[in-house]
């Protein structure tokens, strides 16, 4: 797969690496997590390297491009040179680094874009969910939405048939079924947990992901829905299934979407929202770019320029007019940034010229992508007005993607308004978007952070599922 450009709230950023450090061993082996950090901002990455025979092997994950697992070509360790490469779309990244005592930090190449990278020696790679026999059946299964064909595993009790089941619908971004995000794997654990409580759980990679056919680029939050109404489709034609007894859970754009399927059927028995969105998804991307700037410790006037970037960018993409002013201002924010750059960084990116303009068609492309354009203007109580089954709404008071209090507000508000009084709200404290226990919220917290849910997550979920399909 490619490896492309990657965004950060605001701005724009090309490939170009900097980060922490990478604690020295006689061979560079083993699990490596890192940050990408950019004027100010940051991206997480994680590599292993190991052996292939004498030679050394490496896989890099950038979990924002949707990408694990990507094979790195060229792996040599010359004490103290550290050399890997990735191929893509956009030439061939290289990675020199030198090890000094603990850290390995150094020079990343593609093209003619040039960086820094830096790596911290992690704990050893383990799946997130048990490696003891499970007591129950999993199954690898393949559906389809009209012409495509989509792929996922189906978990489901030994006993007890035809059984009530919940169906994973993930968050932003091309994921798989898992929704893995550096070494978590939220779905799987999720899913095991139910199934071991007498629940069927179907988790899927999302279209053009994984196993699944497709195109994810080009899709919108409802093309997904379509999919995930494929997959109850699915489910209802299993005789091991209950078909009055399928319900969803949907994880931040999850949370969106399964209102959405639930609006439009009668078949669907309850959703579970974790960190679903109550608001305009134009206002939803502001309160993001506020939340994570404060979380990150960036000054009020950084603060307000990024506002009043998405302000002019959004009105924009709504009219088709001003995205030359949205281009000039850009450039204006990304120039200053640079600007507060050490010497040695604005070495590292070499022409900034070229680079602004790099920088620049990278942001505005994706906004006019179709995601962007239909996600603005999502109003999500439009469907959770309609929602008429039981609904679990759950938060993270750390949540910085999707901020608790505005969303809850406007989760309730519409379910009030639609007549539904079926609904539990919760909120978990130091949980961020991810439910793990956090101390800012931050993403730049992800990589580091211990992959457990925070306490009471799983069993508020298995709890309030089960009493609504008759388990105990």
């Amino acid at each position: 797969m490619s490896f492309s450009l990657f965004r950060i709230a605001g701005l724009a950023a090309l490939a170009i690496f900097s980060g922490s450090v990478l604690h020295a061993q006689p061979e560079p082996l083993g699990h490596w997590d890192g940050a990408i950090r950019m004027m100010g901002q940051e991206m997480t990455i994680a590599v292993d390297i190991g052996h292939a025979g004498d030679s050394l092997r490496g896989t890099i994950d950038v979990p924002q491009q949707g990408g694990f697992g990507l094979k790195l070509q060229n792996v040599s360790y010359h004490p103290p040179t550290l050399h890997f490469e990735l191929p893509s779309g956009l030439g061939t990244a290289t990675f020199d680094g030198r090890r000094k005592g603990d850290s390995i930090s150094g020079a990343f190449t593609q093209g003619e874009h040039r960086g820094s990278f830096g790596l911290k020696l992690g704990p050893p790679r383990k799946d997130s969910t048990p490696v003891v026999a499970v007591p129950y059946r999993e199954e690898e299964v393949h559906f389809r939405n009209d012409t495509i064909a989509l792929a996922g595993t189906l978990t489901l009790p030994r006993t007890g048939a035809p059984h009530p089941a919940v169906i994973m619908i993930t968050g932003s971004g091309p994921q798989n079924r898992d929704e893995e995000l550096f070494n978590f794997r939220p779905f799987r654990i999720i899913a095991d947990r139910l199934t071991r409580d007498g629940i069927a759980v179907l988790r899927y990679d999302d279209r053009g992901t994984g196993e699944s056919k497709g195109t994810f680029a080009g899709s919108t939050t409802a093309d997904f829905a379509t999919d995930a109404r494929a997959a109850l489709n699915f489910l209802k034609s299993r005789p091991d299934i209950d078909p009055k007894q399928i319900g969803f859970i949907g994880h931040s754009e999850g949370g969106i979407i399964a209102p959405m399927v639930a609006a439009e059927s009668n078949d669907v028995a309850f959703i579970v929202l974790m960190a679903g969105t109550g608001v305009n998804g134009g206002e939803l991307l502001k309160a993001q770019v506020l939340a994570i700037l404060k979380s990150n410790g960036a000054p009020q006037t950084e603060i307000d320029q990024a506002l009043q970037f998405q302000e002019k960018l959004q009105a924009a993409i709504r009219t088709g007019k001003g995205m030359d002013e949205v281009a000039a201002s850009l450039r204006s924010n990304i120039a200053k940034s640079l600007g507060n750059l050490t010497p040695e960084r604005l070495k590292a990116i070499g022409d900034t010229t070229h680079y602004l303009d790099q920088a620049i068609a990278g942001q505005l492309k994706f906004a006019e992508t179709p995601w962007y354009r239909y996600f603005i203007d999502l109003d999500p109580a439009v469907a959770l007005e309609k929602v008429k089954c039981p609904v679990l709404v759950l938060f993270g008071d750390l949540d910085v993607q999707v901020p608790a209090e505005m969303n809850k507000g406007g989760i309730v508000a519409a379910l009030k308004k639609g007549g539904n009084s079926s609904y539990t709200v919760k909120t978990f404290p130091k949980a961020n978007h991810l439910f793990l226990t956090a101390k800012t919220g931050s993403p730049s917290e992800y990589a580091m952070m211990k992959k457990e849910f925070v306490p009471e997550f799983l069993d508020t979920i298995s709890s309030w599922i089960s009493a609504r399909v008759g388990k105990k």
